[in-house]
């Protein structure tokens, strides 16, 4: 009988323990956090995006227009290691409210976006991301989300020695 006892003991703490530790409620709501606008939008995009991918050559001729910013969205650190002569750099993480009514006030703004994943050969200014992974996918998302329209992407995967585009750094050597 005391085996017994000592299992439905052992059972009922098992069966306690999470209830104690938070299990199986509800989590707390946070209005300022909606997975579901989230999934809503990035669908959204990624329709819209279909249209606005470019070649190398369209995206040259596109960010030599008047009024085109080309906006870089990695690390400042990466950007300040080699970046397209002329892009202005807002680090994803501060994508904002604030930041973007200064930086771009304009939401009809022509804005050019690249990220790592459109270059190869060159890992330490440019590292590989997962393909599900690419900046381009969450800047897009994020810019449509803030209701830029006008936003396109550097759509080929370049090899870095073979790129007509102009790449620039500010590193210190």
């Amino acid at each position: 009988m005391r085996p017994l006892k000592i299992a439905v003991v052992l059972w009922l703490c098992a069966a306690t323990v999470p209830w104690a530790l938070g299990a199986g409620t509800a989590p707390a709501e946070n209005p300022a956090i909606d997975i579901h606008g989230y999934l809503r939008i990035a669908n959204e995009a990624a329709t819209h995006r279909e249209s606005h991918r470019l070649s190398e050559a369209e995206f040259i001729r596109m960010s030599r227009e008047p009024g085109t910013i080309v906006l870089d969205a990695r690390s400042r650190q990466k950007y300040d290691e080699m970046h397209v002569k002329g892009a202005i750099n807002l680090s994803f993480p501060d994508i904002a409210i604030e930041s973007l009514e200064r930086t771009l006030p304009d939401k009809n703004t022509r804005i050019l976006i690249y990220c790592n994943n459109n270059f190869q050969n060159a890992p330490g200014p440019f590292p590989s991301k997962l393909p599900s992974a690419s900046l381009n996918i969450s800047t897009y998302i994020a810019l449509y989300d803030y209701g830029y329209r006008n936003v396109y992407e550097l759509g080929p995967l370049i090899d870095i020695g073979a790129s007509r585009l102009e790449l620039e750094s500010r590193a210190v050597r």
